[in-house]
């Protein structure tokens, strides 16, 4: 299953919550009301922006869906075996 690093640029988050909405098993807004990624299954970390996670194909689209959703863009994920930024396209 792939990796993938999960990035939540804490500057460019409006806290819209489209993340939440698309993938709330994946994002959450902390209490300053900047989103964060979580991991199922471990303890919510509202502080951690920066998260890698093992995915199967279909979560990994509702993580790039969630990405997508953002209107600030601020949500950067990158394969973590290559290293390549998935999203946004650079």
């Amino acid at each position: 299953m792939p990796k993938l690093r999960i990035k939540v640029d804490r500057d460019l988050c409006i806290g819209a919550a489209s993340c939440v909405t698309v993938a709330p098993i994946y994002f959450a807004l902390n209490s300053d009301n900047k989103a964060y990624p979580k991991e199922p299954g471990l303890p919510d970390e509202p502080t951690v922006h920066e998260r890698v996670i093992e995915v199967s194909d279909s979560e990994k689209e509702a993580i790039l869906l969630a990405a997508q959703s953002c209107p600030t863009l601020a949500i950067f994920i990158h394969d973590e075996e290559t290293g390549e930024q998935i999203f946004p396209s650079v």
